[in-house]
Parts: structure tokens; C-alpha cells; sequence
């Protein structure tokens, strides 16, 4: 087909496409821009969040860790605390038996026997049985323990005396008596670990 349009306006045809073909490219130039600035925004947007939630959390862990160390330390002072009472507790009932053992012999009377030392569940308590020629000796075994003189008893009381008769099978011939006291350390009793003080004085 023979094109029989003058050449000016043929090129205007031309030019009138060309610019049709830009405004589309110019179209989808600007439609990509504006997709790849509203990518960008939503990246940077998401990114923003992102940090500030890391941040947060952060944080959080921060503090949480402040408490549990605060709180570990606090537990350890009072573990600590409740350790050291427990020492001055057991040091206080401690019984130093090589001294108290020659006290008490030393208030035992003639004729009776100490037989045993049983440390009572009574708090600072202990339990003493002896043996003794007579029923008299037996209760003097409780005068001697009480004497305030000794420093070892704040008091003692005779659980139990029992003299067997004469001739009594399995009876001891020579201490027929046997005599159970209870008897409470006194408070400043040198006996105890925690008022000996360790050491003697020179």
C-alpha cells in the first residue's frame, strides 16, 4: 500500500507515537518508583519496629537480670546469715565433755559411782545416772550436781532413785542404789564451747 501523506505529516505521526510510547515508559517509570518507595518506607517502617522491639526486649532482659542478681545476692547474705546463727547455736550447746566429765566426778560424793551422761532433747539438758551404797548417798548425788558452787547446773532433779533389796538377784552387792537426774547447764557454765572462749587465759 502506497503511503501518499505528506512527509510533515508523516513525521508528526511518528513523533505523536514516539511520545505515546515515552508517556508509557514515563508511566511505568513512575509506577516502578512509587513501588519501590513504598517498598522502601514499609522496610524501613518493619526495620524501625523490629529495633524497637529488640530494644524492648533488651531492656526487659536487663532489668530481669538486675533482679535475679539482686535477688541471688540477697538469698546468698541470708543463706549466710542463717548459717552463721546456726554455728553460734550449735557452738552454744557444744559441750566441752573432757572438762565437764572431771566437774562432775569432782561433785559425785563418796560412795556412789557416776555410770552415764546422756545429752537430754530438753534444750541445754543432760541426763546423769550413778549408783551409790544407800538411798541417802543416791540423794546427795543430786545435793552435790545442784550447788550453785560448782558452775555447772542451773538445777537438777532426780528423775528416778531405785535401791534393790538385799540379796536381790542381779543386784550390785556394793551399790545397791541407782539414781537418774536431769540437770539444766547454767548460762554461764565454763563447760559450753561458746563461754569458753576457745582458749584459757594465760
Amino acid at each position: 500500500m502506497i503511503n501518499l501523506l505528506p512527509p510533515e505529516l508523516k513525521t508528526g505521526y511518528r513523533y505523536a507515537r514516539l511520545n505515546v510510547g515515552l508517556r508509557k515508559w514515563v508511566a511505568m517509570f513512575l509506577v516502578a518508583l512509587v513501588g519501590l518507595g513504598a517498598l522502601a518506607t514499609y522496610g524501613l517502617l518493619t526495620f524501625q519496629q523490629s529495633s524497637n522491639h529488640y530494644n524492648q526486649r533488651i531492656a526487659d532482659s536487663k532489668l530481669t537480670l538486675q533482679k535475679e542478681q539482686f535477688n541471688g545476692t540477697q538469698k546468698q547474705v541470708q543463706d549466710i546469715s542463717n548459717s552463721f546463727k546456726l554455728v553460734v547455736n550449735v557452738l552454744g550447746q557444744e559441750v566441752l565433755f573432757s572438762q565437764l566429765l572431771k566437774q562432775i566426778a569432782a561433785a559425785i560424793p563418796n560412795n556412789a559411782n557416776l555410770t552415764g551422761l546422756t545429752i537430754s532433747q530438753t534444750k541445754g539438758a543432760i541426763d546423769i545416772a550413778a549408783i551409790a551404797t544407800d538411798y541417802k548417798t543416791a540423794t546427795q548425788v543430786q545435793v552435790n550436781l545442784a550447788d550453785p558452787s560448782n558452775k555447772i547446773f542451773s538445777k537438777a532433779d532426780i528423775v528416778s532413785i531405785a535401791c534393790a533389796a538385799s540379796g536381790a538377784a542381779g543386784a550390785n552387792s556394793q551399790y545397791p542404789c541407782t539414781v537418774n537426774i536431769r540437770a539444766l547447764f547454767a548460762n554461764n557454765n565454763p563447760f559450753l564451747f561458746i563461754n569458753s572462749k576457745g582458749t584459757k587465759k594465760p
